[in-house]
């Protein structure tokens, strides 16, 4: 039988952090999961034969890992948190060491919390207050 291919909708930008969960076969078969984490600098390609690459600081070394979105080996992928990157290639990172090679943080709606952020918001503006609103009110009263 043929492997099926997985759905690769990664929900992360170049700029974010991400840890990545990757299985590895040790001795023996044995499996693990190791994480991977580090800044998103790039993205390629679309749907399944997509590719992206996350780099981090080891020991004050720097190293870069391309993955393939549909591999088998990466169990998840988690935004720890969202960059503001301007750029879609993020390539000068490479250069820089220390403070100037963060990014900013960026919040983004997610589809969950734009719901939520809907369902809060007050549904009529009862609470303003003018003369326009006092001359509305008594013009309407009975008198």
């Amino acid at each position: 039988m043929a492997a099926q291919a997985k759905k690769s909708s990664f929900d992360f930008r170049p700029g974010d952090t991400v840890k990545v969960h990757l299985k590895v076969v040790e001795d023996e078969g044995q499996e693990r999961v190791q994480i991977f984490e580090g800044v998103i600098i790039r993205r390629s390609g679309r749907g399944t034969s997509g590719n992206f690459t996350v780099r981090k600081i080891s020991f004050g070394v720097g190293v870069e890992r391309m993955f393939p979105a549909n591999s088998p080996f990466i169990e998840r992928v988690e935004v720890v948190r969202g960059g503001k990157a301007r750029k879609g290639r993020l390539y000068y990172l490479r250069g820089l060491t220390g403070k100037s090679a963060r990014l900013d943080d960026q919040e983004r709606m997610t589809k969950d919390s734009s719901a939520s952020a809907q369902s809060s918001a007050p549904a009529a503006p009862e609470a303003a207050s003018g003369p326009a609103l006092e001359a509305a009110a008594t013009a309407s009263s009975p008198k």
